[in-house]
Order: structure tokens, then C-alpha cells, then sequence
């Protein structure tokens, strides 16, 4: 998804704290014209965790019949976006042929490498009822021997996204390997994504990751003396055992992998190069990335 608001960076508070948590970062609401977006990653003080470079909280939003989510084309390089909603439809196209409904639960997995243009709509049907709209944007930054490799794209449904009831609570495995099970989405280096439904005083134990974080969706959490709310994500240290509990009925996404090298990020484009930004912006602002197919028209222009 694009980059909505042209900002990479917005304001976020943040809380240093000791133990295990190391970093509490809550994100400013920002108001996109009837929708809402959240953005923990990235900040000034936290730029990845793990290979994930970006992390937006869109909605939830409601919309009258006629409006609606309405993403123009526009590229990407050097990520892998991942797509998840918790409610709603949003309708993905891009410049290899894909048309994708994305529906809740299920992963869809863009991966830009040199180059991708893509955009996200609403099916005439849902786009002419009164719907709704709340999930997550996240993007993935792809190591550096694989920055360049060809686009591609993969949607997985949400039936096959393993769940492992842990401490008597189901957690879905969206990316990775936890708890003994291992999910089938595509990922390119050591990588975590995890979802997780916790009624409050429930507890789970995080599993082992060199970087991890969790964002509260709804709810809150409590670990170390550290008290993490609605709307924030804890950044934790590599320490193992660490255990979060729910202090109210809890949505959560867990996030994670091995430590990555300093990417440079500019509107959609992100690499380890300044330069191949450059590059990319040169090219879009030349019309010489591909078109989406089936929605050649429109496009959104470079931001000053």
C-alpha cells in the first residue's frame, strides 16, 4: 500500500524503560479525511525491528456508499508488503496482472524488488454499500542480496494461516515459525508475524527473536512493570522468557527477525542505496515504471 499521508516518519511519544522492555512508542493519530492512520514505524527513535520497516494501524474507519479506500497506482522497490485486515475488503491490482479481493485474515504478500506499481481499491459492490475499513500496512525490507530481484506476488487465504493454541488462547502464525508450527508465506531472511486474541489475565510467553516488538490493536498489556496501552507498540530486548499478560481483552501483533543493515526510506521507495532512491523517483516521475493493468489511467505523482 502507498505511503498515504507522504511522511515517512510522523510523531510518535515515546517511553524509555529498563528490563526487558526497551522502548514504548505511541503513535499520534493522524486524520487522512474521514480515515485514520497510526503510524510506530518508522520513528526517530526506532527505525526497524527486525526486517520490518514500516507498520501502519489504518482505521477502523466507516463509510457512507460512494466512498470509500481509494488508492491510486504508485511503486515500490527493495520491500515486501504485506496486506492484513481485520475487517472490510480492499481490492488489490498491479502491474504483473494480479486482481486480488483481500479479505480478514488472509496475507497478501507484494514483493516490489526492482520495481512494482500496484493499486488498492474497492469492488463496485462493497465501494456502493455503507462498509468499513481497519487493518494493518506493514512493509518488509528485503536483504540487500535480494533488493533487486523480480516483483512478484503471493495471497494466501486465510485458511491457510496455522493457528497453535498456546496457554489456552489460539495464536495464528502469519510469518515464520513459532510454538512448533510454521507458516507458509513466503518470507527472505528470519522473520516473525503474529497475531494473537488474549481475554484479560491471559499470559503468553514470547517467542525468541534476535529483534521483536508487539502493537496492542485494542486492549492493553503489562510485562516487567512495564504497562503497554491501546495503540502503542514495546519495542523488547533478545532476553529470553519474557511473558506479557492482558490487562483488558487484548488484539496483538507480534512482529520480529534478525537485525538488519540501515535502509534509506523516501515516500514508497526503500534500499540500501541513496542513490537507487534517487533512481526510482526519476523513473516515476518519467513514466517509466510499468502500469497496472486494468487501472492504467490514474496514477499518484512524485511529492515534492
Amino acid at each position: 500500500m502507498s505511503n498515504l499521508t507522504y511522511q515517512c516518519e510522523l510523531e510518535c511519544d515515546t517511553l524509555q524503560t529498563g528490563g526487558a522492555v526497551e522502548l514504548i512508542l505511541e503513535p499520534r493519530e493522524k486524520d487522512l479525511g474521514g480515515f485514520s492512520v497510526r503510524r510506530v514505524l518508522p520513528t526517530r527513535q526506532r527505525k526497524m525491528v527486525g526486517p520490518w520497516i514500516f507498520f501502519d494501524h489504518m482505521g477502523p474507519a466507516q463509510f457512507d456508499a460512494g466512498d470509500g479506500v481509494n488508492v491510486r497506482p504508485h511503486p515500490h522497490i527493495g520491500i515486501a508488503t504485506v496486506t492484513y485486515l481485520f475487517d472490510g475488503e480492499m481490492l488489490h491490482r498491479d502491474c504483473l496482472g494480479n486482481y486480488q479481493p483481500i479479505r480478514p485474515g488472509d496475507i497478501n504478500l507484494m514483493v516490489a524488488g526492482k520495481g512494482i506499481t500496484h493499486s488498492e481499491r474497492e469492488r463496485e459492490e462493497i465501494r456502493n454499500t455503507v462498509h468499513s475499513q481497519h487493518g494493518l500496512q506493514l512493509w518488509l525490507a528485503l536483504p540487500e542480496a535480494q533488493e533487486e530481484i523480480e516483483p512478484a506476488f503471493y495471497h494466501y487465504p486465510s485458511s491457510a494461516i496455522p493457528t497453535v493454541e498456546v496457554a489456552g488462547f489460539p495464536v495464528r502464525v502469519m510469518m515464520g515459525s513459532a510454538y512448533g508450527v510454521t507458516s507458509p508465506v513466503k518470507v527472505f531472511s528470519e522473520t516473525l508475524y503474529l497475531e494473537a486474541d488474549l481475554k484479560a489475565g491471559q499470559r503468553l510467553e514470547l517467542p525468541a527473536a534476535e529483534e521483536r516488538a508487539i502493537y496492542v490493536a485494542k486492549g492493553g498489556l503489562k510485562t516487567d512493570g512495564s504497562q503497554i496501552p491501546e495503540h502503542a507498540m514495546a519495542c523488547f530486548s533478545d532476553v529470553p522468557g519474557v511473558v506479557v499478560e492482558a490487562t483488558h481483552d487484548t488484539r496483538l501483533a507480534l512482529v520480529g527477525g534478525e537485525s538488519f543493515s540501515k535502509r534509506y526510506i523516501e515516500w514508497n521507495f526503500v534500499s540500501s542505496r541513496k542513490e537507487r532512491i534517487e533512481q526510482a523517483k526519476e523513473d516515476w516521475r518519467n513514466g517509466r515504471f510499468p502500469k497496472v493493468v486494468g487501472d492504467e489511467v490514474e496514477f499518484i505523482p512524485l511529492p515534492d
